[in-house]
């Protein structure tokens, strides 16, 4: 008879332990959360860091007319009126924006 129970005690610890690992709410499932977890933070490091940048560029926006200038200069290549605009053909800059590859000196 205590060769039945002691069967049974282990049939059963089996049966915990299965559910502990491989059962809902188990360690693999929560290894499983814990790996989505590290990812989503991760992610949200990146898209902090983002607007941290953008936030800063639009109080350099709404403070200094020297952000405003830099900006119209790189997206649509605008040039002042005491600058000299000299396009050379074929040259290819690194730059970015059209001022970059138009070659603006400043006098």
């Amino acid at each position: 008879m205590w060769k039945w129970v002691i069967v049974v005690l282990v049939v059963m610890l089996g049966l915990m332990q299965y559910r502990l690992w491989f059962g809902e709410g188990g360690i693999r499932e929560f290894n499983d959360i814990q790996a989505r977890a590290d990812t989503l933070e991760g992610n949200t490091d990146t898209l902090k860091a983002r607007n941290d940048r953008l936030a800063a560029e639009v109080v350099d926006l709404k403070n200094g007319l020297d952000a405003i200038e830099e900006r119209a200069r790189s997206d649509i290549g605008m040039v002042r009126q005491d600058e000299q605009f000299f396009w050379v053909p074929g040259v290819d800059d690194s730059g970015d924006g059209p001022a970059a590859r138009t070659g603006v000196v400043q006098p």
